[in-house]
């Protein structure tokens, strides 16, 4: 994968603080772009489980 691979949601406009993703070999990868050295690594999988709870709102804080 090369560095033109990153994504990040179109939500985020011109600002810089977001977190972009690529995925490929059927793997998902996460960085925060104002640090492109650290990168999360996950599977297809787990990543669509991440989502699917995130949508779901579970992971919600309560006031």
């Amino acid at each position: 994968m090369s560095e033109l691979d990153w994504q990040k949601s179109s939500f985020s406009g011109d600002q810089a603080n977001c977190v972009e993703v690529r995925i490929g070999g059927g793997l998902v990868e996460l960085r925060e772009s104002d640090d492109g050295n650290v990168v999360l690594h996950t599977t297809l999988a787990s990543f669509a489980d991440l989502l699917s709870t995130i949508k779901a709102g579970k992971l919600d804080l309560r006031a």
